[in-house]
């Protein structure tokens, strides 16, 4: 599997899922008030989580796919916000499915912010930085909403998954 068909795959299955969390979050009592919510006082509520986890899908795309995007810079304001976010990222990733992405062995330079910055081969920034930040903020999205008491578990994190179901046999 290539770097674009990974990344794609990943981002957008990954997306859909925090789409459907965030639905979810709608319909709960606390609604739009739950992206203030977090984990720890020291941890960024849930609406910097989507924000951030929203960030690597223009960031990779710039480093790999030849995209100028510039990701957004400030938290959504409400659920429905997040969500349209979210599905302009798909569209946005959808456009660069295969076209034009870099080999996987070259070798690019990123900054994530703070003075630091880093070279790695293509696939290394994939694997070593872009997926691991993209899971992190994701997870702990679906932390704080599950912290918060909305009624969401593993089949909610992984609806992907039942596609791959097998029936049991008798």
């Amino acid at each position: 599997m290539s770097c674009a068909t990974s990344v794609h795959t990943v981002y957008d299955q990954t997306l859909a899922m925090l789409s459907g969390l965030l639905g979810k979050a709608a319909a709960h009592d606390k609604g739009d008030a739950l992206l203030s919510a977090k984990l720890a006082d020291d941890m960024f509520p849930l609406s910097t989580q989507v924000r951030y986890a929203g960030h690597l899908v223009p960031s990779t795309l710039n480093q790999l796919a030849g995209g100028d995007y510039t990701p957004a810079e400030s938290d959504p304001e409400t659920i429905a916000e997040a969500q349209t976010r979210i599905a302009d990222l798909s569209t946005m990733l959808a456009a660069h499915l295969t076209d034009g992405w870099t080999k996987s062995d070259t070798r690019i330079e990123f900054g994530p912010g703070n003075g630091f910055n880093f070279a790695a081969e293509a696939h290394e920034y994939v694997r070593d930085w872009a997926m691991p930040n993209f899971y992190f903020h994701v997870n702990a999205a679906y932390a704080i909403l599950r912290s918060e008491g909305l009624d969401i578990g593993k089949a909610d994190y992984l609806p992907f998954m039942m596609k791959y179901l097998v029936p049991p046999t008798e």
